[in-house]
């Protein structure tokens, strides 16, 4: 049964059903970011969800709770998407600490932050092909949104639009800027994984 509010229970069944999604994609993962840039963003989602699932954080404390992953990711995944994931998740574990439940309407909120953050870390904005626009994509399609089930629905609908729709545009970041017109067409790796992680979590 599905948590009326975000729990730390919540959470931790969320992370068992990403691990499951990332698992089942990191082959994939690994050669959509082989052809624009390290090739590793499956290993690197792989050893994260592995992590989590082997010592989750303990405690009631939804803050808390998303501040101890976000340490396992810094304490143990040196890449750039794994710096950004831990980056977000300490923004929203900014605001729900102290917290032991958090309205579903939240999430969008949570999201909004968790994006600011790390678009402040890795210097770069919305419209740059990167996971921040399928952030924000969520944080628009979940706003205001109370039950979980629709919530989910909602976010995977305009992640796998927007990944879609930026398929068309140039890469604006990192090495894979360097593709220019020759990246019209691709899919941004971190986008496709965000897709995958939220579809994971759909009813």
């Amino acid at each position: 049964m599905i948590s009326k509010e975000l729990t730390v229970e919540s959470i931790h069944l969320a992370m068992d059903r990403i691990k499951v999604g990332i698992l089942a994609h990191a082959e994939e993962l690994n050669a959509r970011d082989g052809a624009i840039g390290d090739g590793d963003l499956g290993v690197t989602l792989s050893r994260s969800v592995e992590i989590f699932s082997a010592t989750p954080p303990e405690g009631d404390d939804v803050g808390m709770v998303l501040l101890g992953y976000a340490k396992m990711l810094t304490g143990t995944v040196g890449s750039t998407y794994g710096t950004l994931a831990a980056t977000g998740l300490m923004a929203a574990a900014k605001l729900t600490k102290g917290r032991t439940a958090v309205p579903w309407s939240e999430v969008s909120l949570l999201l909004a932050a968790a994006g600011a953050a790390m678009a402040a870390r890795g210097k770069s904005h919305l419209g740059d092909k990167t996971v921040l626009d399928v952030i924000e994509a969520a944080r628009s399609a979940t706003e205001n949104i109370k039950e979980p089930e629709k919530l989910a629905s909602a976010a995977a609908a305009a992640v796998k639009a927007t990944t879609a729709e930026f398929a068309a545009k140039p890469f604006k970041q990192g090495r894979a800027r360097i593709w220019g017109e020759k990246g019209l067409g691709m899919e941004d790796p971190g986008m496709v994984a965000f897709q995958y992680i939220v579809e994971s979590l759909l009813p």
